[in-house]
This record gives structure tokens, sequence and C-alpha cells, in this order.
């Protein structure tokens, strides 16, 4: 079985960066018990903030979440793996591609995409303006 596919047939990308791995807790749920959406876009704009820093090289900050989609309930326990890649780089501005996959603790191995955003950092200077990313 290779590493990048589950049980269940669900694919990993495999053309997008594993940024960051988290396990929320019963302090992260919401009113029904799932985990609060709010703690989800959190380790999101973290997620997605990863790449985009190798660019700036700098001070930035979130400008949008052009796109945000729940695909199915994050759960206390749950594995989540968030991987990402660039979508668009800009002269000041750089938008990034998160998805968000969990594993389900008892059956770990087993992926299924729970979230997927597309979020727009912006370089920043000491005085909060735009400025452009540095050529690499």
């Amino acid at each position: 079985m290779s590493t990048n596919t589950s049980p269940a047939g669900i694919q990993l990308p495999k053309d997008e960066e594993l940024v960051l791995k988290v396990i929320p807790m019963p302090a992260d749920c919401n009113a029904n018990g799932d985990i609060f959406g709010g703690w989800v876009m959190a380790q999101v704009d973290l997620a997605g903030s990863v790449i985009p820093a190798r660019y700036t090289q700098g001070r930035m900050a979130t400008v949008a979440v052009n796109e945000f989609v729940f695909k199915h309930p994050v759960r206390v326990g749950d594995i989540l793996s968030f991987f990402s890649k660039v979508s668009r780089i800009g002269r000041t501005s750089i938008t990034v591609k998160v998805e968000v996959y969990a594993e389900r603790y008892r059956t770990q191995g087993q992926y299924i995409k729970v979230t997927e955003a597309s979020v727009t950092y912006v370089a920043i200077d000491d005085n909060g303006q735009p400025r452009e990313i540095p050529k690499a």
C-alpha cells in the first residue's frame, strides 16, 4: 500500500506540501460536539502561511479568504493533515490552496477530505503597508 493512498482509496495530494499536522481536542468543540469551524479556519490560516513566508521574507498578513468549503465534520481526536501549494504570486501578494484531510483516530491510514480553502497573504512593511515580494 502506498503511503499516499488510504485503504478507502482517498488520494493525498502529491503536488502539495504537508505543512501542518494537528489533533483537535474537546476544548475545540462547538455546541454540537463537532470541532468549531472557527478553530479549523485558524489552523488553515496558519498552514496557509507556511509557504508564502518563504517568499515574503518578512512580515505578511492574511488579506482574503477567497474560498472556504467545509466538506465533512471534524471530530475530537482526528489527526488532521494540512497540505498547501501556491496557486498565484503577484507583486505584493501570494494566494495558496489549502486542503485538509482527517484520519479518524481509530482508523488511522484512512483519509477523508474535510476542508479546502484558498487564502491570500500580502507582504507588509514595518508600518503594515504592502511591499513587493523579493525576487528569487
